[in-house]
C-alpha cells in the first residue's frame, strides 16, 4: 500500500518517513517534495510536488493509496495550497488522507494559524476520502531553537506569562503520524496531540539554568515589545509580529492540553522538558 508524504524533505517530513521504514518497507513510501534531488537521502521514491501548481498534483499522487499532507509553512497561503492537494487527491484516486493540523483548531484563539487548518479540516471532511486529523500542539523545539541565543544574552525572552503550554518533540508527533497511517482503524478520528507534561517559561528558562549551570531568568516582553526584539534578532517584521502573536496565546493557555492523546498512540510517554534542552544544550 503506497504512502505519499508530502514536505517529507522538511523537519518534520524527514523523521516521519524514517518512523515510517520501521514500520513498512521502503519500496511503499513516496517522498512528494519541491525538488526529488534535496531527498536523494531518504532512500524512497521521490516525485515532484509543489503546492502551488495544481495543474501537476494528480499525476504525482497516481498509484498513492494513503496521503500524509503536512501543512504548508506559508501562512495566508495554505487554504488554497490544501485545498489544491485535496482535489488532487480526490482525482488521483487517493483513499486515504491524513493531515497535520493545529491543537483544538475549532477553539483556539491563534486565530492566523487556526482560521487556515480549520478550513482544510473542512475542505478534507467535504472531499469524501477517508480521512484522520491529527491536530499537533507545539513543538518543543519553538522554543529549544532560541537556547544559545538566550544562554549568551542571560535571560530567555517571551510574551507567554504564566501560560501552560503542553509541548513534545518533532519526533513523537513524527511517530504518532506514523503509527496512524499503518494503522486501519483511523477514519474520522481527530485528534489533539500534545506532551504529557505542561510547563511555562519561567520553568524552561529554570531548566535551561540548570543545565548550563547559568542564571539565566525568564523575562516576559509585552508582545510588542517581544516582536520588536524578535525583529532586532534578524526576523522580518511581519514573521516577527506573527511570532510574537503566538506567545500571547501561548499566555492563554492555546498550546495547553492534558488528554495525552499523543502518548496513548505512540505507547510511550512523551520526550520530557529535560530531555528537549539536553538535546539542544548539546
Amino acid at each position: 500500500m503506497a504512502i505519499g508524504i508530502t514536505g517529507a524533505t522538511g523537519q518534520l517530513g524527514r523523521l516521519v518517513v524514517e518512523k515510517l521504514k520501521e514500520k513498512t518497507p521502503a519500496d511503499n513510501l513516496i517522498a512528494l517534495v519541491r525538488s526529488p534531488q534535496k531527498a536523494a537521502d531518504l532512500g524512497i521514491e521521490a516525485r515532484v510536488f509543489d503546492y502551488g501548481k495544481p495543474e501537476t498534483l494528480a499525476e504525482s499522487l497516481l498509484g498513492i493509496e494513503q496521503l500524509l499532507l503536512i501543512s504548508s509553512n506559508e501562512i495566508g497561503q495554505r487554504k488554497a495550497q490544501h485545498e489544491n492537494v485535496i482535489k488532487a487527491a480526490k482525482e488521483a484516486g487517493v483513499r486515504r488522507m491524513v493531515y497535520t493540523s493545529l491543537l483544538r483548531a475549532d477553539t483556539s484563539s491563534l486565530l492566523i494559524l487556526a482560521e487556515e487548518h480549520l478550513a482544510t479540516e473542512e475542505a478534507l471532511k467535504a472531499s469524501g476520502i477517508a480521512y484522520t486529523i491529527l491536530r499537533n500542539g507545539w513543538y518543543y523545539e519553538n522554543y529549544t531553537a532560541s537556547i544559545p541565543t538566550a544562554v549568551a544574552g542571560g535571560a530567555f525572552i517571551g510574551s507567554a506569562g504564566d501560560g501552560k503550554i503542553s509541548a513534545a518533540a518533532r519526533a513523537d508527533y513524527a511517530e504518532v503520524a506514523a503509527a496512524v497511517l499503518t494503522s486501519e482503524d483511523q477514519q474520522g478520528k481527530v485528534y489533539e496531540l500534545a506532551g504529557d507534561d505542561a510547563f511555562t517559561l519561567t520553568d524552561l528558562a529554570a531548566e535551561i539554568s540548570r543545565q548550563s549551570g547559568k542564571d539565566i531568568p525568564y523575562n516576559n516582553l509585552p508582545e510588542a515589545d517581544y516582536a520588536k526584539a524578535l525583529k532586532g534578532a534578524g526576523l522580518p517584521e511581519e514573521m516577527a509580529t506573527v511570532f510574537a502573536s503566538f506567545d500571547t496565546g501561548a499566555s492563554r493557555n492555546d498550546l495547553y492540553d492534558d488528554g495525552k492523546q499523543l502518548s496513548t498512540l505512540i505507547g510511550r510517554p512523551t520526550t520530557t522538558l529535560a530531555a528537549a534542552v539536553k538535546a539542544a544544550l548539546a
